[in-house]
């Protein structure tokens, strides 16, 4: 992160609105709830525009740093989930054969 008159949020302060706006929905919130079990926490986004509002009004450093440090959290989350299957490097050396369950018995 450069001085502070170069730097600037890594998404727009009406991204971090809309995305608060469509995490209190009641479509996202049915689904969230749905999928996972609890409503979805939204906090951050409001936080995340807060200090985006912030940082353009008076370019404060410690709303750079909150943006900063959400964002890096915020990929860090995504990244920590594997594959849902292994890659291969090569398909297996029976491929070509039919399945167990196509063998007449």
């Amino acid at each position: 992160m450069a001085d502070g008159g170069t730097w600037r949020p890594p998404r727009s302060c009406e991204d971090y609105w809309w995305e608060w706006k469509h995490c209190r929905g009641l479509r996202h919130a049915f689904h969230h709830y749905y999928a996972h079990g609890e409503l979805p926490t939204c906090d951050r986004w409001r936080e995340d525009y807060e200090a985006c509002r912030a940082w353009e009004k008076g370019r404060a450093a410690a709303a750079q740093e909150a943006l900063c440090k959400s964002e890096r959290a915020r990929v860090m989350e995504n990244k920590k989930y594997a594959p849902v299957w292994r890659l291969r490097k090569s398909p297996p050396p029976d491929w070509y054969l039919p399945l167990d369950q196509d063998k007449p018995n």
